[in-house]
């Protein structure tokens, strides 16, 4: 009877045509180089929705929305809270984030909410409050209130972002989205995100990377200063104490 049941639902599953869709993605950069006159980059993220391999239909039916999340390197963030006490200002309580992005931003089509509901962009990682909730001591409160304002300073640093209008359509299955770098990306490898939803669910996704590095003089100061501190360090010393030296002597004369 078994042998019968798994014959039948093989049979069924060749008989039915495959619904699936894939995405096929491209990013303009897999390299963005850092050097003294670095402002910024901008990058393209461009890609379309095809019928998956072994699919009878040619052509596949939407409306879809397509949400990209851009991430970078990830670190372990402290938020502090600083409370007047005294006449002083003072660091009184503080939560630690694990594995939190030193970038994020958000790409969509449409309005992230329009999109689909808090749970599914929570679990998939696209709201920006959701890498706050990474394990820590503090309790859920705590986490909630510190994640908020470390979430609010770093979109105040421009390292975070959410463009509810970034990713445009240019046929019924065609996007297009651009985002610009910031001069303070900090360097490192990236991940680019896209997903394709269709009535609130996930249908498709795919992830593509990226870096950001120093190249030329930012480059060897950065390495220097990670591993050859104390060199670094003297230099550093020689250095200052060279140009107030050096700044005496011409304003004296």
């Amino acid at each position: 009877m078994m042998r019968l049941f798994l014959l039948a639902a093989a049979l069924l599953a060749l008989i039915l045509p495959a619904q699936a869709e894939r995405l096929v993605s491209q990013i303009s950069n897999e390299s963005v180089e850092i050097t003294s006159s670095f402002d910024g980059e901008r990058m393209t993220f461009f890609g379309s929705i095809a019928p998956d391999a072994g699919a009878t239909e040619k052509f596949v039916t939407g409306p879809f929305q397509v949400v990209i999340t851009i991430i970078g390197p990830t670190q372990v963030r402290v938020a502090r809270e600083k409370t007047h006490n005294f006449g002083v200002w003072l660091n009184t309580d503080q939560v630690q984030f694990q594995d939190f992005p030193s970038y994020f931003h958000v790409l969509s089509s449409a309005r992230l909410t329009d999109i689909s509901d808090i749970t599914t962009l929570t679990t998939n990682a696209i709201l920006p409050e959701s890498h706050t909730l990474a394990s820590n001591t503090a309790d859920w409160w705590k986490t909630a209130v510190f994640g908020r304002e470390l979430v609010r300073l770093m979109t105040e640093e421009g390292l975070f972002g959410v463009q509810e209008n970034g990713v445009n359509f240019l046929s019924d299955n065609f996007y297009s989205a651009r985002l610009t770098l910031p001069s303070n990306a900090p360097p490192g490898a990236y991940l680019a995100q896209t997903y394709v939803f269709k009535n609130g669910e996930v249908i498709a996704r795919k992830s593509e990377g990226f870096s950001v590095r120093k190249i030329g003089f930012e480059r060897f100061l950065a390495l220097s200063a990670v591993q050859q501190p104390l060199l670094y360090g003297l230099v550093c010393v020689i250095l200052a104490l060279f140009t107030g030296w050096l700044g005496g002597v011409v304003f004296r004369r």
